[in-house]
């Protein structure tokens, strides 16, 4: 504080932003595409392009799920059910491996799913296995490659610096409003601070939003204390009663085989509970069994203009079907609280157009972490100006920041086109398909990130540019190739979910080329500059003349 409270301020954005940049990035990058994780997860599916069947009640989806479950899970312990929506045209149906069997696909959970077709019940098994955009959900808050526990505490750490930060950079920026308004191209340091402000401010409601919230939705894992203290260490007696929707799923079988009652009766009695709204999940318990219960949750809709997550529950009895109680019909005043905050995190409740906000907010807000940490660099090197000018090298920091700059702005793109690639080059019916697309993904990433430490240099970073760009924006042709459902298919039949796909990544992509361009057109200037600046070596004739 010997500086005042100002400049302590700006220290404090410096670093807390600097430390942690390099993975916000990847959080950002991830969550923003988590907006759109049932569209990804439809192209990702080209078998399922079509599957836009007419209108069947959502008695005869549930019933036709059922079946394909007493079919293929009939010893599991638990099943789940989600209805069609307009995102997802399918029913999915998942189901718990009883012990000692591993799901397919090589998950990395206990659990199996499948597709059907909701009108006429059949398994759409020629859909291509993948993990589709539920990867980038779980990528920006689990991080893949390390246990779950572990990556939540980080990615919690990181959205405090990051909360600490956007807080200090409102402080610290006392023309923030001001600057935003002024961008000044080709100054350098001024340019960087410039585009800085104006991603920060441009959506600064939203990274105030979307950072508290997050923090919000673990906030259990985080603040331990209270629960603690009233449960004595109960955790699954907590989750029980404030998660309740899942029915009584701890209660232990009683190893008396009763067959279920027919789920089109409580499907249709529920949405009459909820005054003719859409069913959105089932969860059978104990399917077949004595104790057997089924709890079905409304469907968090655009209609309903709700934000948060908290959806009403109505139980039954499997055996009977009878309805036994209701849940959060008129939730808590914390419970619906912490439902708005998580509502506001995921968006589910957006109409698409909101949805679409929400990703440019997300984008904005991957711009202002990369601007901000490419700021710090380009303001370290003006220290070694003079070094440079007499051929020196900056500082080890400054070139190891450089390098994994490169390595998670330029490599994240090539990830994400690589993913997608593999999506259609893998052969359908490969062992562990999912896993392999998502290897892809992180071998690509690896690839860049160890050639931008190696080379930390403007050209690599034309090079990165060129190729995630090259990537993402053939996408709509590597579609072409591979699916019957391109852009001339999907925009006469309305098929938006597709289209709008392959047109927002490859507009990415071109934004991404652009770029590469741009720095391309940079370092040609600097070289022909650093050339014109070099005194003229004399033709050998002038210098025979001045010899004599």
């Amino acid at each position: 504080m010997k500086e005042g409270f100002r400049q302590s301020m700006a220290w404090l954005h410096t670093w807390s932003g600097l430390l942690v940049g390099w993975v916000l990035f990847l959080v950002f990058v991830a969550g923003t595409a988590s907006y759109f994780r049932d569209e990804i997860t439809l192209w990702m599916k080209p078998e399922l392009h079509q599957a836009h069947h007419e209108d069947v009640s959502p008695e005869v989806a549930a019933g036709h799920a059922v079946a394909l479950l007493q079919k293929k899970a009939a010893d599991s312990p638990r099943w789940f059910i989600t209805m069609p929506t307009e995102r997802e045209p399918g029913v999915r149906v998942s189901w718990a491996n009883p012990p000692g069997v591993k799901p397919k696909g090589g998950g990395r959970g206990r659990f199996s799913s499948a597709m059907i077709d909701p009108a006429t019940g059949q398994e759409i098994s020629e859909a291509r296995a993948t993990r589709g955009g539920e990867f980038f959900y779980r990528l920006h808050f689990d991080l893949h490659y390390m246990p779950a526990i572990w990556a939540r505490w980080i990615v919690g750490v990181c959205a405090m610096f990051m909360l600490v930060a956007i807080l200090s950079g409102i402080v610290t920026h006392r023309r923030i409003f001001k600057d935003f308004f002024t961008f000044r191209p080709k100054k350098g340091q001024r340019s960087w601070l410039d585009a800085h402000n104006a991603t920060a401010v441009l959506a600064l409601p939203f990274h105030l939003m979307i950072t508290y919230t997050g923090l919000v939705t673990l906030m259990f894992m985080y603040f331990p204390a209270g629960v603690q203290a009233v449960y004595k260490g109960d955790e699954n007696t907590f989750f029980a009663e404030m998660f309740p929707s899942g029915g009584e799923r701890n209660a232990k079988p009683s190893g008396e085989v009763v067959p279920l009652a027919d789920i089109g009766p409580m499907v249709a009695a529920a949405s009459r509970h909820w005054d003719g709204a859409p069913v959105g999940r089932i969860t059978v318990n104990h399917p077949n069994d004595r104790i057997a219960n089924i709890s079905i949750t409304r469907q968090i809709s655009e209609s309903k203009r709700s934000m948060s997550y908290n959806t009403p529950t109505v139980l039954f009895d499997g055996a009977t079907g009878r309805q036994t109680k209701t849940i959060g019909d008129e939730p808590s005043g914390a419970a619906e609280t912490r439902g708005v905050l998580y509502g506001l995190h995921i968006a589910r409740f957006s109409s698409p157009f909101l949805r679409g906000l929400f990703f440019l907010s997300g984008i904005a807000g991957c711009l202002m972490v990369a601007t901000g940490v490419l700021l710090w660099a380009v303001k370290e090197r003006q220290k070694y100006a003079k070094a440079i000018a007499k051929g020196g090298r900056v500082g080890f920091g400054v070139r190891l920041v450089d390098g994994l700059n490169i390595a998670a702005i330029g490599g994240l793109p090539i990830a994400f086109g690589a993913y997608f690639w593999a999506n259609r080059l893998l052969p359908v019916g490969l062992e562990a398909r999912p896993e392999m697309e998502i290897r892809c993904f992180f071998i690509t990433w690896a690839v860049a990130a160890v050639a931008g430490l190696a080379w930390p240099a403007r050209r690599m970073w034309q090079v990165l540019l060129l190729t995630g760009g090259g990537l993402l924006a053939a996408i709509p042709v590597l579609n072409a190739v591979t699916t019957g459902t391109h852009l001339g298919v999907t925009v006469p039949a309305g098929l938006w979910a597709v289209a709008g796909f392959d047109l927002v990544v490859c507009a990415l992509g071109l934004s991404l080329l652009w770029a590469a361009w741009f720095v391309g057109q940079r370092a040609a200037k600097k070289a022909a500059k650093a050339a014109a600046a070099r005194p003229a070596t004399p033709p050998l004739g002038e210098m025979a003349e001045g010899v004599r």
